[in-house]
């Protein structure tokens, strides 16, 4: 192997992007059967903990661009999970809200992402969990 190269097997920020990679189809195979993408449960997901995120805010907590959050909000809209004011209360954004049907479907969505979670740390104990929250924590800050 070349000094330049990267190893695979011992590469921290590999083994991350499999790590998020696994997350992720595990998200979606249990958010699958209620009719949920990933994207969507982080919308509502969002908008439960922090009312009132605009496109942009939302966009970037669910790691997509403001164009497919735009798309993903407007079909939220439309079949009643999230509402939204027609006209910008100051400048353009406008802020939306989870309905309560919107409050139903996160309840089952979360529910389901919080066990494929408890499956992922499983083999850890209590203090390695927050070890690794630790760690992920300062990791995110380094390249920040």
């Amino acid at each position: 192997m070349s000094q330049a190269g990267i190893d695979l097997e011992t590469s921290l920020g590999y083994s991350l992007k499999e790590a998020s990679s696994v997350l992720r189809a595990a998200m979606e195979e249990v958010l699958r059967p209620l009719g949920m993408t990933v994207t969507q449960y982080s919308c509502l997901e969002l908008l439960a903990q922090r009312p009132g995120l605009s496109n942009s805010e939302l966009a970037r907590g669910a790691f997509v661009t403001r164009q497919s959050m735009n798309v993903l909000l407007q079909s939220l809209e439309r079949d009643g999970y999230v509402t939204r004011p027609a006209e910008a209360p100051v400048g353009k954004a406008l802020p939306a809200r989870l309905t309560q049907r919107g409050r139903r479907r996160l309840e089952k969505a979360s529910a389901a992402v919080r066990s494929v979670e408890v499956r992922m740390a499983a083999g850890l104990t209590e203090a390695e969990r927050a070890d690794a929250f630790r760690i992920l924590q300062s990791m995110i800050r380094s390249l920040r």
